[in-house]
């Protein structure tokens, strides 16, 4: 049987739970998870490797109108993520009432040559004779290559859903290695999981304000010294990321350090400052630092100068 290989974007609407499916397919995880609605803010590849195959996903921020610097760079990374793929997966919450927001991302999708999959995700939370109403509804809208409920959570019918995604993948040798199951840095890795703990222990609109720049990223022996600023916009927001004596900062650094040495197999030092960039979703510049792509640019702009 011929090896196939080649990239399947996964699309949809804020909080559809892209980056819970991507985790799950790659057996590690490579994207950060939140009830928070957009926390994907790069584009991101998780590698399936299997014997006859290899599938590299590429998870992708919310399908949205952009409304700032950042909601532009997000909506930028959908647009470069889905640049010569093999297939489109366009993943819907099939326990929301559909919306406009559906429509739009329907019709975005029909714009692309390639398969487009619906997934209708989170089926383990509806009642199953809802489930054949909810396809016949989809199946009049666009003309799917496949239909599948699944959920992403616990792997319910994501078997089936890779398969139908290989039969449309072209022969050809793997793109990347075979132990190999992601394309990003563990510097960037360490920024998403700091964001990931400090999303996950604020509220309101605080979550949303949080960006996170690693400084420096050391290694000695068996010891990461990381050195990392969270950046948020106004003073009240600080204060609700430190909280009373720091307590919330030392839950989020405890959090994200014990990730973190999970990840890279060894001890980590990490020391993490709070800073106030006022309205930093709207610079332009400040958004571009946030990609990983652009930091290791800098990174290595910076090696060369010394």
């Amino acid at each position: 049987m011929p090896f196939k290989s080649g990239f399947v974007a996964i699309v949809g609407r804020p909080n559809a739970g892209k980056s819970t499916l991507v985790n799950t397919l790659v057996g590690q995880k490579v994207a950060i998870v939140s009830p928070r609605p957009q926390t994907t803010r790069n584009r991101i590849q998780g590698v399936v490797n299997r014997e006859d195959a290899q599938i590299v996903l590429i998870d992708t921020p919310g399908i949205h109108k952009p409304e700032n610097a950042l909601n532009r760079q997000m909506m930028d990374e959908i647009k470069q993520a889905t640049e010569s793929i093999d297939a489109l997966a366009l993943l819907v919450d099939a326990a929301t009432q559909f919306g406009g927001g559906d429509r739009f991302a329907i019709e975005w999708a029909a714009g692309f040559r390639v398969p487009i999959f619906l997934v209708l995700n989170k089926v383990d939370s509806i009642k199953k004779n809802a489930l054949l109403p909810l396809i016949d509804r989809y199946q009049k809208l666009h003309d799917f290559a496949e239909i599948f409920p699944i959920s992403g959570l616990t792997g319910e019918g994501c078997a089936d859903l890779v398969n139908s995604w290989i039969k449309v993948l072209p022969e050809g040798p793997p793109h990347f290695s075979e132990d190999q199951f992601t394309d990003i840095p563990e510097r960037f890795l360490a920024a998403e999981i700091i964001r990931e703990k400090a999303i996950l222990a604020t509220r309101e609109e605080v979550p949303h304000a949080i960006a996170v720049l690693v400084d420096s990223f050391h290694l000695t022996g068996d010891l990461t010294k990381i050195r990392a600023t969270v950046y948020v916009e106004r003073e009240g927001q600080k204060g609700i990321l430190i909280g009373k004596r720091g307590e919330t900062m030392k839950k989020i650094g405890s959090a994200a350090r014990k990730e973190i040495e999970a990840m890279t197999g060894g001890r980590v030092f990490l020391e993490i400052v709070v800073q106030v960039r006022p309205n930093w979703r709207q610079n332009r510049m400040l958004v571009r630092q946030m990609d990983w792509r652009s930091q290791l640019e800098h990174i290595g702009a910076a090696q060369e100068q010394e």
